[in-house]
């Protein structure tokens, strides 16, 4: 009728219907961020709820369950903030007091090799370190400024308790959504990968993070670097916005060891040896299969989750990325047998 095509409008109509999505979820970015983060949260605590429960009778017990967890996580975050909190804090301001000054005032051993390339370098080390150091009061200031808005204190532990509590239910109301058939048993084992892939990922990126704090701080420590702790806390949280992350916190700990006139050999060294063992060994085996991309598409993701998005784009730019290969390789291997087939994509 009228020349029309319904094919062609049907695939209109559809293009028409995901442009108008995708433009309602950038209105609604900021929220949809903070239901993303209680989400994370909740795989963070479903662990440590799950063993409680396994050890509480009776039909309740999941609730009881999740309060003992967040009892325990409240617990242990006043603990390890009374213990670390206050250490990092001051040597926080003393860095933003001391270390400009120092900066602007060091000289390099004579005929070392730092000599040799000092007059290039000096001038540039000064201003981009500066730069550094001016922000790092800025994202401290930020960073509490988050810790008091009730949206990020009280609102995503809130969410996350709903999302322990209900997620059985939740799954059970997206898969109604679809009826029984093959497109069903597709989408009941994407929400089982991504299942999967979500719990892993946020058990590996603390594991992770835990442990590049303790080293760095540790080994800082042993080797007399100022801040030894603030670096080892910056270099745990770097740790979740990939491939970046960890060389930003490396150029960190370098400058400081070169302008605090610490071992700067030995502790370059064991930067190197600890980043090549952690990106080559503990990485991959920690994350998984499920979790496996190619450097170019990791880099390509950090990058444009970070134009997009800032900081919270490159923190997401790996699951995401690892929800999309999922996705693409339970449809292609769906399409390819005419059947829904396991992709193997996170071993639990």
């Amino acid at each position: 009728m009228l020349g029309i095509d319904r094919s062609a409008a049907r695939y209109t109509w559809t293009a028409a219907l995901v442009v108008l999505l995708l433009w309602l979820v950038y209105l609604v970015r900021e929220t949809l961020f903070i239901f993303i983060l209680a989400l994370l949260f909740a795989y963070l605590l479903s662990p440590l709820v799950n063993l409680i429960d396994r050890f509480l009778p009776g039909n309740r017990s999941r609730t009881i369950a999740l309060g003992l967890a967040y009892a325990i996580f409240v617990a242990a975050i006043v603990l390890i903030g009374s213990q670390i909190g206050s250490r990092v804090v001051e040597q926080a301001t003393s860095l933003e007091k001391t270390f400009p000054n120092t900066v602007a005032g060091w000289q390099p051993p004579a005929g070392s090799l730092q000599a040799q390339v000092a007059d290039k370098v000096r001038a540039e080390v000064a201003r981009w370190s500066n730069d550094l150091v001016s922000q790092l009061p800025q994202l401290g200031v930020r960073f509490l400024a988050v810790a008091r808005n009730l949206v990020y204190v009280v609102i995503i532990p809130i969410l996350g308790f709903f999302f322990l509590k209900d997620a059985g239910l939740m799954r059970q109301h997206i898969l109604d959504l679809v009826e029984e058939g093959p497109r069903r048993a597709l989408l009941d084992d994407v929400l089982a990968d991504t299942h999967l892939l979500l719990a892993h990922y946020m058990r590996a990126m603390v594991l992770l993070s835990v442990g590049t704090f303790t080293v760095y701080s540790v080994f800082l420590s042993i080797m007399g670097v100022p801040y030894a702790i603030l670096l080892g806390l910056l270099g745990g949280m770097l740790e979740f916005i990939p491939t970046i992350g960890p060389v930003v916190a490396v150029l960190a700990i370098l400058l400081v060891v070169v302008v605090s006139g610490g071992h700067f050999l030995a502790i370059l060294i064991f930067v190197v040896c600890y980043r090549v063992f952690m990106d080559y060994f503990a990485s991959p085996n920690v994350m998984g299969r499920g979790v496996e991309l190619h450097p170019l598409l990791l880099l390509f993701g950090v990058f444009a989750g970070a134009q997009a998005a800032g900081v919270a784009g490159a923190f997401l730019s790996v699951p995401v990325l690892a929800l999309v290969r999922i996705l693409y390789r339970r449809i292609r291997k769906a399409r390819l047998t005419g059947r829904p087939v396991s992709t193997g994509a996170v071993a639990p």
